[in-house]
Parts: C-alpha cells; structure tokens; sequence
C-alpha cells in the first residue's frame, strides 16, 4: 500500500500538530505491521534531520521523503501538493492537520485535532478564521474517515459540523518519550508552561497568579516557551512588568528537544491554563518528566489526565496561585499526582495511536478497491 502524507509540519520548528506527524512517521518505520507499505512523506522544502530510525531502513514501512517545490500554506497544498499527489499512483492520502488537498483523485483521511475555529470564531482573525473553517468542513465532507483525538472533540465535531459519528475515529495522541528529564531539580521553584500563546490559555491569568507564588516563594521563576499567537494581541511582558515580575518570568519562542528535557528536568511545577483543547500533549510530557501538571478544569482536560492533574479555573488567579503553592511545597500532593500518572501515561503510547492510525488508513484505502 502505498500512503501520501502532508508532511509541511514536519519541516518547520515542531509544535503540537509537527509533534504528532513525526511521532507517526517514526513508529510506521519500525512498526512490523507497517512492513510492504510505503508512506511518501511531502513537504515544500528538504526536511533537515529525520529521526533516526526513518533513515536506517528499519523493519516497518519504507519511507520516502518527496519535496513539491512552494511556500507551505494553503495554495501550496491545494496546487502543488495535489498535482504531484494525483501523479503518484497513492492508495490513500492522510491530511494530519486540518485539511486535505480537495481535487484529490485517491480516497482520504484527515485529522482534525480541535475545532476552536468553529466553536469560538472570536479566537480568530476574520480571514484565517473563515480559511480554516472552510477547508476543515470541505475536507470532512471528502475525507472517508475522520480522525480526532478525544472523545470531548468527537462530540464538538458532531454538534458543530454535523458529522455522521459513524465517520469519526477517536484515536488518542502519545506522549512524546524524548522528554524524560534526567537533570537534578534545582532548589529555586521553578513554574513551566510550554505550548503556543494563544487566548484560550490564559496566560495573564498565569502570570497574575505568578506574581502572589512570589510573595511566598521570592526565588520563583516562571518560564513561558512558544510561539505567541494571540489575538487579540497580549502583551504579556507589560503585564509582568505591572505585577512587579518581569524579572523573574523568561519568554522563549522555541527551544530545542535537548533544551527542553533539561527545562522539564528543573521544573517544580507545569502550568496549562487552557480552556479548550482538542486534547492537550504538553502537560502528559510534563507528567512522564516527572512533573506534576496544574490544568483548566474542562470536561477535555478531565477526560486526557484523570487524577493525575490539579484542576483550577482558568480565570481565577487566587486559585491558581494557591494550587501552584500545594503542589509546589507539598511532597505528598506530587507524590500522588505522579503516582495516578503512571497508568495514563501507559495508555497512551504513540505505538498505539500509529497502529490505530495505520489501520484507518488501510481501511480507507480499502473502500475504493
């Protein structure tokens, strides 16, 4: 079987959805059920450094990498990518973010991680917001099966754009393994959130509930890793700057998987203060770490990290402070939360989700034989 992949996250610096693509793609290569199938990996510009074991002719699927000369957005995978797509004898083109090219000529499947866009347009500029709701309901009404990652994300999909659930598949994301932190803790408390800047993830009410952990613990600090994508525009900086703790709060854009092990190594706490989500990765690679994960009490976040999370609401920064402070000074509330992690973590191994995935796409494949 030979498997088209929209590879463009993978050739960029990696946040959630170029996690997800990379996480399958390198379980393919070294899954033994994956082995006879090819999975031809296109992306618009030569991908730097594949993992490892895709370049060693491993025991799964063989894997070519193909690059559609353009620019990665939209008018590349519409034009480019579905040309090339359409010429290369595919039995199925799997779409992992978002979209499908729509004049495709083999049968589909497409991921759609979360419908933000949808449930809260006001998240959105106008033109993106219309872009994304556009293809996302095209390419789901192509696709022969969709994909999404959560049980709370199957329901959106259904209420919101209508789909038949017999066409959804729940299969859950991994937890990313490069992560477990081998440096020691340091003794200054250190409060960690890693993830895109969005709104929805309130990190004014972060940084505020930071502020009050300082009266308590002074030699706190607080990292914020991720691109900021907010709209409305946030300044964050400002904010720490008006409670006193610009000082001691560090923004980064994006740091490598080398750098952030050792973050996830120093840190006493992680903080996701997320509204909604189609699952969530970065406090599962916080907890298989061995870092205890402060959440947004959402019916998701529930769902993905039963008890191995502390639940706040997102807009309460006395609450928030106050949950940091216990997990932060109390070994027996961390002791408790990594303990309930071990059997969550178990469950979701992107082996798993790469075989669930593979079955999906051979299924689909199947249809139109």
């Amino acid at each position: 079987m030979r498997i088209g992949i929209d590879g463009r996250e993978l050739s960029r610096h990696q946040t959630g959805v170029g996690r997800y693509v990379a996480n399958l793609c390198e379980r393919w290569a070294s899954l033994p059920a994956a082995a006879g199938h090819t999975i031809v990996i296109y992306s618009p510009e030569r991908i730097g450094s594949p993992p490892t074991n895709l370049r060693e002719s491993p025991p799964g699927a063989q894997t070519i990498y193909r690059v559609v000369p353009g620019v990665a957005g939209t008018w590349w995978e519409q034009t480019a990518l579905a040309h090339v797509a359409n010429e290369d004898r595919l039995d199925v083109f799997f779409g992992p973010s978002y979209s499908l090219p729509l004049r495709l000529t083999p049968p589909s499947v497409v991921t759609l991680h979360d419908i933000s866009f949808v449930a809260h347009p006001e998240w959105f500029r106008r033109g993106e917001g219309f872009r994304r709701r556009w293809f996302a309901r095209r390419s789901a009404a192509i696709a022969e099966t969709v994909i999404t990652v959560s049980e709370f994300c199957r329901q959106e999909l259904v209420h919101y754009l209508d789909l038949d659930p017999k066409r959804i598949r729940v299969i859950p994301n991994g937890v990313s393994e490069p992560f477990t932190a081998s440096a020691v803790r340091s003794n200054d408390p250190l409060i960690l959130y890693v993830g895109s800047l969005f709104n929805r993830r309130h990190l004014p009410t972060l940084i505020t509930a930071f502020a009050k952990v300082v009266r308590r613990l002074p030699t706190a600090e607080l990292i914020i890793i991720g691109p900021d994508r907010t709209h409305p525009h946030q300044d964050l900086m400002k904010l720490a700057t008006a409670n006193g703790v610009s000082e001691r709060i560090t923004f980064r854009g994006y740091v490598s998987d080398t750098e952030l092990g050792t973050l996830y190594g120093r840190a006493s706490v992680f903080a996701f203060l997320s509204e909604y989500e189609g699952f969530g990765m970065t406090p599962l690679e916080a907890l298989a770490a061995g870092v205890p994960a402060v959440v947004g009490d959402t019916p998701v976040a529930r769902e993905v990290y039963r008890s191995a999370a502390r639940y706040v609401p997102v807009s309460d920064a006395k609450k928030v402070a106050a949950t940091l402070l216990e997990v932060m000074t109390d070994k027996s509330v961390r002791q408790l939360l990594l303990s309930n992690a071990a059997p969550v973590l178990k469950q979701l191994t992107w082996s798993r989700a790469a075989s669930t995935t593979l079955d999906v796409l051979l299924a689909a494949a199947s249809l139109r034989q």
